[in-house]
């Protein structure tokens, strides 16, 4: 049997990472246009950054949606994959106004991970190989186009959260 030493082999790493600086552009631009709408005048609406969590804040249920729209279509504009978003239920406020908390998710979980080793496994061409490592994943095989073929299976899947391939290494 011949052994093939394991820094010969092309891998690549895949990560979900979210981009905090164009949240945090996103989040100002929401900011900003809640200031200049008219529908959003008097509704004590807001949304702000903290670590990982969007808390978003409305008077109404209703102006709470289209609170949720307005930062959605910012985050879209800024390349930010709506995946990484992880909506908590409204809540009630003082005064009967709503609040909402959205978590990013970044980093692959362990639930997660066992998931896409799972489809790499059953989908994969032979001869590719996954493992966990921390909140990524690296990918291995024979042939640099085996890999190709993993990394266009994944981006057709829905994982629930967003998939960047980096460290494409021969």
């Amino acid at each position: 049997m011949v052994t093939v030493a394991s820094g010969t082999m092309p891998t690549f790493d895949i990560v979900s990472q979210v981009d905090m600086q164009e949240v945090r552009n996103a989040v100002d631009q929401s900011q900003r246009e809640l200031s200049t709408r008219f529908d959003f005048k008097g509704t004590d609406s807001s949304v702000e950054l903290s670590g990982m969590e969007l808390r978003l804040h409305s008077s109404t249920e209703d102006r709470l949606r289209a609170l949720v729209q307005v930062v959605e279509e910012k985050l879209v504009k800024r390349k930010v994959s709506l995946r990484a978003l992880d909506y908590g239920k409204p809540e009630e406020a003082a005064k009967g106004a709503v609040r909402q908390t959205v978590t990013l998710k970044a980093g692959v979980s362990s639930d997660d991970a066992k998931a896409i080793n799972r489809w790499i496994k059953d989908h994969g061409p032979k001869g590719v190989s996954s493992q966990t490592q921390g909140d990524q994943i690296r990918v291995s095989a024979k042939k640099r186009d085996d890999l190709q073929t993993v990394i266009g299976g994944l981006r057709e899947q829905d994982f629930g959260l967003p998939l960047q391939f980096e460290n494409f290494r021969e």
